[in-house]
């Protein structure tokens, strides 16, 4: 049972609207391959191992699930932030590693360094952007089934029928544009996280994105002198 919640001129949650499932699948596809560019002193265990783990997540979730999202699908659910939280996992690793390898004397290759973090900053920015997208109001099963539960995210269209009609409701393209201006601006901009969890993985976020660009990018510019 959808849970009701007052929002300023208009009901909550809104209709129930399908939302397509493609999206999703090439933003996992595209941190894949960026994965498989990373340099094998940067990846836990061989290069195509863990890769070859989320291409097959990934594929038993396209086969659990339609084209067309309509309804809750729990083991699609569960599946998909199985391999987003492999995948962030896989991420995080390959950024302690390069951590330590710019901390470290004799750093050479500063070029590589360079083009490493802008994949493990890049990877951050799509994984994190399928978070929210998988977490918001429970997940889009929920909300296409129109049983959307208590927002994690306030939206600025949420707020203001001047803005947009009283049915709005997010697709996977905020949540992206979400996650690409908190790994800018290190903080929420037009949208605000409202619950603990939301919170979480914002700061999460936030905290990966600083390392990469602050002290990687940072130290390879550095390299290059």
């Amino acid at each position: 049972m959808s849970t009701a919640v007052q929002l300023p001129g208009r009901d909550y949650p809104p209709a129930a609207a399908s939302e397509p499932f493609w999206p999703a699948q090439v933003t996992i596809l595209v941190a894949i391959a960026l994965q498989l560019l990373l340099p094998d002193r940067l990846t836990a265990g061989p290069r195509w191992l863990i890769p070859s783990l989320e291409a097959a997540l990934l594929l038993g979730m396209f086969m659990a699930t339609p084209r067309q999202l309509e309804r809750e699908h729990p083991l699609r659910r569960r599946t998909a932030i199985g391999l987003t939280a492999l995948v962030s996992a896989a991420n995080i690793y390959s950024l302690v590693l390069l951590s330590e390898l710019l901390l470290g004397r004799g750093v050479s290759n500063g070029r590589q360094l360079i083009v490493s973090g802008v994949l493990i900053w890049l990877t951050n920015f799509l994984i994190f952007g399928l978070w929210y997208w998988e977490l918001d109001r429970g997940g889009p099963g929920r909300r296409a089934a129109g049983r959307d539960g208590p927002p994690d995210l306030l939206f600025p269209q949420m707020n203001d029928d001047r803005i947009q009609p009283a049915g709005w409701r997010p697709t996977f393209v905020d949540y992206l544009y979400v996650s690409l201006t908190n790994a800018t601006s290190f903080s929420p901009t037009d949208t605000m996280p409202l619950t603990s969890v939301a919170k979480s993985v914002m700061g999460l976020q936030s905290l990966v994105s600083l390392v990469t660009i602050g002290l990687i990018v940072a130290r390879a510019v550095n390299i290059l002198r």
